[in-house]
């Protein structure tokens, strides 16, 4: 465990890995640039275009999402040689994780001794599994390991720990005092870990579908067709993960024999090693980025300005183009569909629809049984403390990690056989996926709790007393279990489509591209016509196929789901996981350097101006209304309307919180 790599990076080393990035910039650049103007001509047709019938029913919530701040004492193996030191933790609002030397160090604001971003993360808590991975890093030198002094660290058993184990850095290897501050500080990271994972997924933005979207043609123009977990963190993380799969191979070949120890030592030297390579590659990274935004900010503009007046115009010839390459490649992409995809399509579907219908029902079940506290605390103390928290415990529903750990199980239920059928499609995100049905359960528990309160606010008044509210609360009830259940639904649909498209379409693109993709050169010349960089032959055979596969997709929804009214436009053929609707667009998203998680003190779900709102800020306060001598039987909590205190909950939190809106992953 405390073996050093033989050379660590000199000058050299990091001029070489300099120019790597360099050249990944200058190929990826360009592709970044084309996805900008196709996005934003996606985005501007959109606005214009005809809305689903079937919208969403729930108010949408503005607060999701975000971590709370956790700390508390751990002991870490760590130092050189390593040996486990208690330390103080704190996973911060933001999801970075730091530990200090003794808990009066965080306090008095001291420098802490180490931090991590919590992204590409993945947390174990059996030693025994943690091991086995630590021996698969250098299985050539298995058997080596117990004479390696240092390894007898982590040789001697663990009773609570967490081990925090990343593909490109060094492993964290921590331990818990107790069964529950492990069980704690689990559910904590993987809040950190997913939440700062999937921030571009998440983001409405143009600009972060676009970045998305250039990963995915760079990384097919290299020959990588699967989809898999490579587009998790900020835009600056995904480059250099995709960097870091690049040159592995090589790096392993060159480096690894020359490292010093054997068995779990070297393993331990090889993650360093890893370590320094990814922090060179993602300082680069992040600069040339950097270095890029300005020319992203004017670019934004421009094309805004040139797309929005021509957009009839893209639209009719895009219609016209992909018409003629339609049925160009009919032929052998019925043929690909019927032989690869269709055997396999029904249970692809029925399994995604396990997935996310299990943790959603969750959710409902939750929600109404939230809701049913309120009601029953309303009828026996219509003023009192356990009232205000209660209301407050039912804000907070969508943030409550051990609460929300029900529907975040059930979307894990079936990876494994999801993964089974997925793999041989090449399709290897299964962590994303995960991740997608998470954040669609948090989101629409989110939506609803925000929806019950608002329509709480409006139909209460200090005229009723406690039965009348209580009965007036139930049938709010109700109306929200409705909506509900039509959102949960339509998010049903858009999560089978989306992740459908993500497990077939790169397949498909593999198995056509020998041949169909000889046929693009012939319709240049209508392409280029046009004058703009919105459309390219490339993007628009890919949407052919898209809206192909979206039609098996589709037609098997119906059987599946008995539905009637899933439909297949080819704007539906652009929708993709975690989309969201009526969020207003912002075409300048700079995400990287995790830009757009931004602190916010408001924190509860709850409408700006709400009463609901109001009366958790003035219950944490213990404001003075709270004091006086209300009616007994008037449900005051509620409806006391004080406009312009809505300042007041900066006073409340005491965590430091990200503000996004979750959106498409493609």
């Amino acid at each position: 465990m405390g073996g050093r790599p033989s050379s660590p990076l000199d000058k050299q080393q990091r001029q070489h890995l300099k120019g790597q990035v360099d050249t990944l910039l200058r190929n990826f650049l360009p592709c970044y640039r084309g996805q900008l103007a196709a996005s934003v001509l996606r985005q501007i047709s959109r606005e214009l275009g005809p809305q689903e019938p079937a919208g969403s029913q729930l108010l949408r919530s503005k607060k999701l999402p975000r971590v709370r701040e956790h700390r508390g004492p751990l002991t870490q193996l760590r130092g050189h040689p390593p040996r486990w030191q208690p330390i103080f933790c704190v996973l911060r609002g933001d999801g970075r994780l730091e530990w200090f030397s003794h808990k009066e160090e965080y306090e008095n604001g001291g420098h802490c001794l180490g931090s991590t971003a919590l992204t590409g993360y993945t947390l174990l808590t059996s030693q025994r599994e943690y091991l086995r991975l630590l021996d698969a890093l250098c299985p050539e030198s298995l058997g080596d390991h117990t004479q390696e002094e240092p390894d007898s660290l982590l040789e001697v058993p663990v009773s609570f720990p967490l081990f925090l184990q990343h593909p490109f850095r060094r492993h964290l290897c921590f331990s818990a005092a107790t069964r529950e501050a492990q069980h704690a500080w689990r559910l904590a990271l993987q809040g950190g870990i997913r939440l700062q994972g999937t921030v571009l997924q998440r983001s409405q933005a143009p600009a972060a579908r676009a970045f998305l979207d250039a990963v995915r043609l760079y990384r097919q123009h290299q020959g990588h067709f699967g989809d898999d977990d490579v587009t998790l963190g900020s835009d600056a993380e995904v480059l250099t993960a995709v960097l870091m799969r690049e040159q592995l191979p090589a790096l392993r070949a060159q480096t690894l024999p020359g490292l010093r120890g054997a068995g779990r030592a070297r393993a331990w030297a090889w993650t360093e090693l890893l370590d320094a390579v990814h922090a060179a590659v993602l300082a680069g990274a992040s600069a040339g980025l950097c270095a890029f935004q300005p020319e992203k900010d004017e670019l934004l503009a421009s094309l805004e300005k040139t797309i929005r007046p021509d957009v009839d115009q893209l639209l009719r010839q895009r219609a016209r183009v992909a018409g003629r390459l339609r049925t160009n490649i009919r032929g052998p992409l019925e043929s690909c569909l019927r032989r690869e995809v269709d055997p396999q399509l029904p249970r692809v579907v029925q399994t995604l629809l396990r997935t996310v219908e299990a943790s959603l029902e969750a959710v409902r079940t939750l929600l109404a049984q939230g809701m049913d506290r309120l009601s029953h605390r309303l009828r026996q103390s219509p003023s009192g403390t356990r009232l205000r928290r209660e209301v407050y415990s039912f804000g907070e529903m969508p943030w409550d990690l051990a609460l929300m750990q029900t529907c975040y199980r059930e979307a894990e239920r079936s990876q494994g056989r999801l993964g089974q059928l997925a793999a041989p499609f090449g399709f290897l995100g299964m962590q994303s996926l995960v991740f997608g049905a998470q954040d669609l359960a948090q989101q629409l528990m989110a939506d609803a709790v925000a929806t019950f309160l608002q329509l709480a606010d409006q139909c209460l008044t200090t005229a009723l007393n406690c039965d009348q509210a209580a009965q007036r609360l139930e049938r709010v009830r109700g109306r929200v279990l409705k909506k509900f259940k039509s959102d949960s639904g339509l998010a049903q649909r858009r999560f089978i489509r989306g992740w459908g498209l993500c497990i077939f379409l790169p397949f498909v693109l593999s198995q056509l591209e020998p041949g169909c993709k000889k046929e693009l050169p012939e319709f240049e010349g209508d392409v280029l016509a046009v004058g703009s960089q919105a459309l390219t032959t490339e993007g628009i055979y890919e949407d052919v196929i898209r809206g192909c596969l979206l039609q098996r997709i589709d037609q098997e929804l119906k059987k599946t789901l008995g539905a009637n009214d899933v439909s297949c436009t080819l704007d539906g053929c652009l929708e993709v996981p975690w989309e969201q609707e009526g969020a207003a667009p912002n075409l300048n998203l700079v995400s990287s350097f995790l830009a757009g998680r931004q602190a916010f003190t408001d924190f509860l779900c709850l409408p700006a101006k709400s009463s609901a709102n109001w009366i958790l800020a003035a219950s944490l306060l213990s404001c003075s209304c709270f004091r006086s001598g209300f009616h007994r039987d008037s449900p005051v909590f509620l409806v006391q309307l004080a406009e312009g205190l809505s300042h007041s909950l900066e006073t409340v939190s005491s965590h430091s919180v990200w503000s996004f809106q979750p959106t498409p992953r493609q």
